[in-house]
């Protein structure tokens, strides 16, 4: 039996990121990156040295052998990574602006990664992991990856696992909002984690106010809630103890895209390590922060050493 600290999975693309700003239909250099949200968590947890498998189908085609590449080259294990001769890798064009979210165009319709089921990883039943995380983008991708999240649930639960889920809202991908809802919360109400924004939160449950949030998912079950709210940090609350957890300062943000999941990666890391559940949301913070002042979705996630410096040069507001 091979055991894991974390398991993963989800669709990973090639990502083109514009080399100067303007109209994506006219810009004509791109550097090439890789993206995805699981991919940026696995990477994450793998460089701050935990045993990290992430699981997916690519296309049999160069962006297929480029993420295999990086995950590789980054220590993530990528057994379970298993090629598609029939369907190609997505990738995605992505802006390059000076200020705000960057516009992303996605060519992910029949992908690889939506191809996934449960009879391609027969090799699961010899594997387990001490966490398992998941997101909201699987659940979009198709029935079969919805069935897939659905079946590592439920073998964590019965490996007794731990379970982190971030909504990741991609509302272009599903039907209807309404399908949307119900389907990220039916999942997010079985987690012992969960990681909403607070807009998600918003659209998930109706509240506002990041206390509110919090207290919905609590209700449900969930035992830790860490609901970001931006540059002010986080609100993490238990049923024993909630506050807010101050962000730290960033003096120019490049690029937003990805400080998620890099709060994912903070907050993960901080809970195997045994931190407290604030000092796991200050962790989480930080590589937030880090992750804001590179381009790359992943390029600004840190090793311990450089986490380590950055979070003793950059002291945070004490917790209110």
């Amino acid at each position: 039996m091979t055991i894991f600290d974390v398991m993963t999975f989800g669709e990973a693309m090639g990502m083109f990121i514009a080399k100067e700003t303007g109209d994506l239909a006219t810009v004509t250099e791109f550097t090439k990156e890789l993206a995805g949200a699981e991919t940026n968590v696995a990477i994450g947890l793998a460089r701050l040295k935990h045993h990290v498998c992430w699981m997916s189908k690519v296309g049999t085609d160069p962006l297929g052998d480029y993420i295999i590449h990086e995950l590789n080259k980054e220590h993530v294990n990528t057994t379970l990574v298993k090629k598609d001769k029939e369907h190609l890798t997505g990738f995605q064009l992505k802006e390059k602006v000076l200020t705000g979210d960057p516009f992303v165009q996605y060519y992910r319709k029949n992908s690889a990664a939506s191809k996934m089921k449960m009879e391609d990883f027969p090799e699961l039943a010899e594997m387990k992991a001490k966490h398992y995380h998941l997101t909201g983008i699987p659940l979009a991708l198709s029935p079969s990856t919805r069935e897939l999240s659905r079946y590592l649930i439920d073998k964590a639960r019965n490996e007794g696992s731990t379970i982190s889920f971030d909504p990741n809202l991609r509302p272009s991908l599903w039907n209807s909002e309404a399908e949307m809802i119900e389907t990220i919360e039916s999942f997010a109400c079985k987690a012992d984690y969960v990681f909403p924004g607070v807009a998600e939160g918003k659209v998930l449950t109706g509240y506002d106010r990041p206390e509110d949030i919090a207290a919905h998912y609590l209700n449900k079950g969930v035992k830790i809630v860490f609901v970001k709210i931006g540059e002010k940090g986080a609100y993490v609350a238990t049923e024993k103890e909630q506050g807010i957890v101050p962000g730290f300062y960033v003096e120019t943000v490049v690029d937003t895209v990805g400080a998620g999941d890099g709060f994912s990666v903070g907050v993960l890391s901080g809970l195997f390590d045994g931190l407290s559940v604030f000092d796991a949301g200050r962790r989480g913070n930080a590589i937030g922060a880090l992750a804001t002042m590179s381009s790359g979705d992943k390029e600004g996630l840190p090793t311990r050493a450089q986490l380590m410096t950055f979070m003793q040069q950059n002291k945070a507001t004490v917790r209110s």
